[in-house]
This record gives structure tokens, sequence and C-alpha cells, in this order.
């Protein structure tokens, strides 16, 4: 009778996956700005993509922090999806590095000489060096390295104990297909390649497995990577479902073909390297050579591909705009109509945006919902109701370029004129609240009464001006209009003064509290500016030339 330490295969397991955790974040932190801008700038060619791709992911040690920052250059319109495609390819040639560590560095030399020197040293500078600096990142890369050798001395010395009263017949019945499916099971539980193919490295080493179990626990290793991405694409945008797609077809085809070949690829490994010696060194080079077959194989077809997936995934755009998409640029006076009403509708969308930022319900100012979320069952989350706000701005400057090209008279010209500033108002202010947005949450949390009174101050200052919006939105004829804006400008210059004299009175009573002044000031500065650019907004999309100049004269100090 013989036990197997399971407890111990565990604990290095855990470590081997920490010590990867720590290298890759490390790596990140030390270079991070680094590797965006190589993925950035320096793959705008197939072949670059490859290379840069198998270059970042060989030093952070993580195909999966190279997809994120694809994701992310593919939705923002940085980088085409072909070169993205790219990006992936390499990433997949870049993380065999890991195998050619474990295996030459892994099993070569005895662990202890540098893994725990490693762990000792860097946890010594930790505590001498502050957080954040570059010597403090450099540390968490030496324990990093530390533990990610020592958590594979315990993998491998519990395989070992375990081998030496295993009787090697019992697995040869195993066939390979089963190993694939272990090995895709296994990553796609454990969401780590790097993982499975350490146990298996560790597993050959002590001649628990053949090399040709072990090559085709390798491949369903490569297949199980892709369960990470397609979990993180799941409801995500059609840019994100393209990348993981490419992933997949990737792994998949790739895992399929290096299956079928395996008797050649195991030939082409043993002209190479004796495996019956250096089975771990053997494994590396074939997991290399199946993913570099992979490139070479989908090298020719990534324009194909990229087709296919777009029209897989189209892109699927919510009508935004309420007048101005089926309004013709050419019918000028209906269409200048309609671009005005396009603007008090982002006026309106711009309130409900500000409204949910201070965790105000929308009935204190809305009785009917607002065409972003017009027969939605759900609310949107803050973050997508502002790059929706940002298309519908994108959709009305849009509208006014085609309405310039038609033949305007002055006074036209100059209605557009305003009418277009008024909308870059609206999104000013939207932009100021989403930067005050953090501040304003901190203010309610607060553990100070203090912050949590500026808090509800702000909240019914906002209240008030967008009753005054509503009721100037409300009046038909233009001399209401003009009073009552003036009288909402009024009240949002007063009540600015107000905030400003009591918060300096407030301080010089209570200076024992620790209140952060200064954010409070920058908060009130911004607030007030986006209450300011509202009301012009209104002016300039409502009154005529006469009217704002008139306004304008009016509000002067």
């Amino acid at each position: 009778m013989f036990e197997f330490d399971y407890w111990k295969l565990l604990a290095g397991l855990g470590i081997f996956l920490f010590g990867m955790q720590l290298l890759e974040n490390s790596v990140k932190d030390l270079s991070g700005k680094s590797f965006r801008r190589i993925i950035r700038d320096y793959t705008n060619t197939r072949l670059k993509a490859i290379a840069n791709g198998t270059l970042v992911t060989a030093l952070l040690q993580s195909s999966s922090a190279v997809s994120l920052m694809v994701l992310a250059f593919v939705g923002a319109g940085i980088m085409s999806m072909e070169n993205a495609i790219g990006v992936i390819l390499g990433s997949n040639i870049g993380t065999t590095l890991t195998a050619w560590i474990v295996a030459t560095l892994g099993f070569k030399i005895k662990i202890e000489t540098f893994a725990l020197p490693f762990i000792g040293v860097g946890a010594v500078g930790l505590i001498l060096f502050r957080p954040g600096t570059r010597l403090y990142h450099i540390n968490r890369l030496l324990i990093g390295f530390g533990f990610l050798f020592l958590g594979l001395d315990y993998m491998k010395t519990s395989v070992e104990n375990f081998s030496q009263n295993f009787n090697p017949g019992q697995f040869q019945d195993l066939a390979l297909w089963m190993c694939l499916i272990i090995g895709t099971v296994i990553t796609a539980l454990m969401q780590a390649s790097a993982a499975t193919i350490a146990i298996t490295l560790a597993a050959l080493n002590s001649q628990l497995m053949t090399f040709e179990m072990a090559a085709a626990m390798v491949i369903g290793a490569n297949i199980g990577t892709t369960a990470t991405v397609l979990l993180g694409a799941i409801g995500g945008s059609p840019p994100k479902k393209r990348v993981a797609g490419s992933h997949l077809a990737f792994n998949l085809v790739t895992g399929i073909v290096a299956f079928a070949a395996l008797p050649v690829m195991v030939m082409i490994v043993k002209i190479f390297i004796d495996v019956t010696v250096n089975g771990p060194v053997g494994l590396a080079l074939f997991h290399t050579i199946f993913n570099i077959t992979g490139v070479i194989i989908f090298l020719p077809l990534v324009k194909v591909m990229t087709t296919f997936l777009v029209k897989l995934f189209p892109e699927h755009k919510t009508q935004l705009s309420v007048y101005i998409a089926n309004t013709p640029a050419e019918e000028v006076e209906a269409a200048v109509i309609a671009l005005k009403n396009e603007i008090i509708h982002l006026l309106q969308e711009c309130q409900l945006y500000t409204l949910r930022s201070l965790h105000i319900d929308k009935t204190l100012v809305f009785e009917e919902p607002l065409p972003f979320e017009k027969g939605k069952k759900k609310q949107l989350p803050i973050d997508v109701f502002y790059n929706d706000i940002k298309e519908l701005h994108s959709s009305i400057i849009a509208y006014y370029s085609l309405i310039q090209t038609q033949k305007l008279d002055e006074t036209v010209a100059q209605e557009l004129e305003r009418a277009i500033l008024a909308s870059r108002n609206i999104m000013n202010a939207a932009k100021n609240f989403k930067g005050i947005r953090p501040d304003l949450d901190e203010f309610e949390s607060s553990d100070s009464a203090f912050l949590n009174r500026q808090y509800d101050r702000f909240r019914k200052r906002l209240i008030t001006l967008y009753h005054e919006i509503n009721e100037v939105l409300s009046l038909n004829k233009e001399e209401l209009q003009f009073s009552t804006i003036i009288k909402a400008f009024a009240h949002v210059e007063q009540a600015d003064k107000i905030f400003i004299q009591q918060i300096v009175k407030t301080s010089s009573k209570n200076k024992e509290e620790n209140l952060d002044l200064s954010t409070l000031f920058l908060v009130n500065r911004l607030f007030t500016q986006a209450c300011r650019m509202l009301i012009f907004s209104m002016k300039d999309v409502l009154l005529t030339k006469e009217k704002t100049i008139a306004f304008d004269k009016a509000i002067e100090p």
C-alpha cells in the first residue's frame, strides 16, 4: 500500500499559482506602460503583431493579460481586428516560455539553492522599501520566482513519493484522447494552463505517464485556456466576442491538428531530444512546436477569419436619437427644428445621468421615462448611460455637419452655431459630473456628518435647478423663458456663494475636525460650472440672438 500526499500536491499548486500571479503583477507594475505601448504602437503589421504578442506574453507570463490589452485597444478603435488576432497568435507562442523555464530550471537545478534565497531576500526587501516604488516591485518579482519554484518542488516531491510505489503499467491502458480531455478539464477548472503543464511535467519527470500521454495533456491544456476568455465574453460587446472567437478558433483547430499529428510531432521532438532522459525539456519543445504550427496554419487565414467574425458578431447599435434620425438634412427648416429638439433630448438625458450620479429618484424631476430607457425593464448602468450620452452628442455633431453642407442664410447659420454650442455645454456638464462622482460617493458614505450634510445640499441644489429647467422647457413665450433662465442662473450663483460662506464658517468653528476642504471646494466649483453650462445650453437653444445678447449683458458682473 502507498499513500499519495494530496495536500502537498495541492499546497504546491497553490504556491505555484501564487508565484505566477506575483510575477505577472510585478512585471506589469514595473513596465506596464511599456507593454501597453508595444501592443498599441508596434503591431501595425501582421508579423509585427505576432512577434510583439509573443514578446509581451513571454515577459508578462500571462496571455489573459495580453488579451485584455488587445480587447481594450480594439474596443477603443486603436487596433484593427486583424492585428489583434496577430497578437493573440503570438501570445500562444509566448506562453510556452513557462514550460521552458519549469523544464530547464525546475528539473535541472536543486530548487532550494535559489527558491528560498529569492523568497528570503524578496521578503526583506518588501519590508525595507516603500510600497509602489521600483525596488518594492523588484522584490515582489523575486518572491514570485521563489514561490513559483517552491510550489513546483512541492508538486514534484509529492509525485515522486507516489511514483516510488507506483506501477506504470496501471496507466498504460489510458487512451490518449482521455489525457487530452483531462488536460482540457483541469485547465478550464483552474483557469491556468501553466498549472496544468507544471503538474504534467512533474508527472512525466517521475515517469507516471509516457511522453505521448504528457503531450496529449499539454494539447488539452491549450484548449482549456479558451474557457477563461469565453467566460469573459459572455454578455460582452461584439469586439470582445470576436477576440474570444479568434482565441477559441486558434486553440481548438491547433489542438485538433496537433492531436491528429501527435505521432509525427513526437517523432520530430525525439530527433532533437532524448525524451527518456530529458522528458520535461522534450515536452517544452513539443509545446512550442505545435503552437508555432498553429500560427503557420492561421497566418494566411487572418483576413478571412476577421471577416467571418465581424459577420458572426456584428455591431448592434441602438438608435439613441429621437428627432434627427428620420429628418433629412436637406430640408433645412425641419432639420434645424429636429436638431434643437434632439439637443433638448440630450439635455434631459444629461439631467437623468446627473440625478443617478447623486442617487436621486428620477420621479422627483421626471414623470415619464426618457427615450434611453423607455420600454426597458432595467435601468442602464451609470457608465453605459454616460457612453450613450456621448454617442448621442456625436450623432448631433454629425447631423450638424450635414446641415452645414446645405445653402444656409446667415441667420440660420448663427442659429445652428448657438445650438451646437448648447450641445457642447451639455456634454461638458456631463463630464464634470462624471469627474466628481467618486468624490460625491465618498461624501455620502463618509463617517463625517458634516460631509453627509454637504452631499445632501448638492442634491437639493440639483433638484431645484432641474425644476427650473423643466419650467423653462414647458413655457411657450420667449419673454417668460428669458426671465426664468435669468432667475435660474441667479439661484445657481447664490447657492454657490452660500455654500462657500458656510464651508468657511464651519471650518473656522470646527478646526479639530480634519476635513478635506480642498476637495469640497473643487467639487463645488465643478458642480457649479456644470449647472451654469446647463443654463447656458437652454439660453443658446431656446432664445433668439437678441435675447442671448441680453442674457449675456444681464449676467455680467
